[in-house]
């Protein structure tokens, strides 16, 4: 080969070799790597999972090595409203270079910071809960990617209206906590049930502890089905809600797969928290690299999944009718 053309090759490979280079990688030349502070919203990485790892997974994908060119500060607050406000503390007196936060901790850090870059993940209404002026013009020191809601609780509603015959009665759960968006959720779900024709009643549970006592509730108020609201709680918990959902015999609809995995639950409508989540250090990458998050559009998910669990539905005693077996993504026997 000419000795012209060698050259030319390795002038290529060298551009390219920079250009992929990231900035992190190259910060660690200068001494400093780059730290992130994370807040979760569960008591440990276990509980966490499948998200903790597609975090990571996240990252190593685009080259970032722990310990090596980048730096995770993880904070796990257990769902505890004090250990939230304590633990964001905690990450901005670190002063980290970016901060990411899983919903529902990006309520939390909403407001603890002005100055650090912000990137928050599945938080349902960036524009409603104030976190931005737009989804195209985040318009300050934070963006990232949501959880869609607009409209997903009415169709839960309208999936377990057909595959139930007689459904009349519905509950619906929600923790109180997180205030705006509780309230949101509990307006949208009582206006479509009304639309539909169902009788629904909320049910609250600020904690764990508070489970037993609001599927009680739900017994004794007669309720055939329950609709479990998008929360990190719900989340948490969604081993003893599947639990109890078999031990009174009430079908239950979810909000993701990962939730559905637990049991006891009929149906899921929504997108793939786990791929939400996955996607959110290529925020962290492009603030990395110097763009702004006022910059940087908020992302929302584009494929919202209807699955149905034959096998619980046949343990509640519920024959799904074809016509929804057919518009269903995935059905699980």
């Amino acid at each position: 080969m000419p000795i012209q053309s060698l050259r030319r090759r390795d002038l290529v490979v060298l551009v390219g070799g920079a250009m992929a280079w990231p900035l992190a990688a190259r910060a660690q030349q200068t001494g400093k790597i780059p730290t992130v502070g994370v807040l979760w919203h569960a008591g440990s990485a276990e509980e966490e999972e499948p998200f903790f790892g597609a975090l990571r997974a996240g990252f190593k994908d685009l080259g970032y090595i722990e310990g090596q060119n980048i730096r995770l500060e993880h904070r796990f607050p257990n769902e505890v409203p004090d250990r939230f406000k304590s633990m964001i503390a905690e990450l901005v007196a670190l002063n980290v270079d970016v901060l990411v936060s899983i919903a529902p901790a990006s309520f939390y850090a909403k407001d603890a910071t002005g100055a650090i870059p912000h990137v928050f993940v599945m938080v349902p209404d960036p524009v409603g809960s104030k976190f931005v002026d737009s989804l195209a013009r985040p318009g300050g020191n934070a963006t990232g990617l949501s959880l869609l809601s607009a409209g997903l609780i009415r169709k839960r509603l309208q999936f377990m209206h057909e595959a139930i015959p007689g459904l009349s009665s519905v509950g619906f759960l929600v923790n109180p906590t997180i205030g705006a968006p509780a309230r949101a959720y509990i307006e949208e779900a009582q206006a479509a049930a009304t639309e539909i024709g169902l009788a629904l009643r909320t049910f609250e549970a600020r904690s764990l502890d508070e489970l037993d006592r609001a599927f009680d509730a739900m017994s004794s108020a007669r309720i055939q089905a329950l609709i479990v609201g998008p929360q990190g709680l719900f989340y948490q918990g969604r081993p003893i809600i599947a639990k109890l959902a078999i031990a009174h015999r009430l079908p239950i609809c979810v909000w993701s797969r990962e939730v559905m995995d637990a049991g006891g639950a009929v149906l899921s409508y929504g997108p793939s928290m786990a791929a939400i989540v996955r996607r959110a250090p290529t925020y962290v990458d492009k603030i990395l690299k110097g763009a702004k998050p006022a910059d940087i559009p908020v992302e929302q998910p584009t494929k919202i999944e209807l699955l149905i669990n034959l096998k619980a539905a046949k343990e509640f005693g519920i024959e799904v009718p074809q016509s929804l077996l057919a518009r269903a993504d995935e059905v699980i026997e």
